[in-house]
């Protein structure tokens, strides 16, 4: 698996609440697994810092495009947008 370093916007449509399709790098994607929620880690958290989130603050999935080809993405949300942090093939 090779990771890709990537900070690139992207537009997600959200089906319940999860990532269902995307489109990024001029192409469509369509969700082909479970999306798992990426989350804050408690020992990453300073105890002291009332204000930063613990919450969710993005998502991981495998998207696949018209032509078959798929990627493993993590995107991130933020100041209303999305964009894509990493790309694995």
């Amino acid at each position: 698996m090779t990771a890709i370093e990537l900070e690139h916007e992207a537009t997600i449509w959200l089906v319940d609440e999860q990532p269902a399709r995307m489109f990024y790098a001029g192409r469509c994607w369509t969700v082909t697994d479970e999306p798992t929620r990426l989350r804050d880690s408690v020992c990453s958290i300073d105890p002291d810092d009332t204000h930063r989130g613990r919450g969710m603050y993005g998502w991981r999935f495998q998207g696949t495009d018209p032509a078959g080809e798929s990627f493993v993405f993590d995107v991130y949300g933020g100041a209303g947008s999305w964009h894509v942090h990493r790309a694995y093939s």
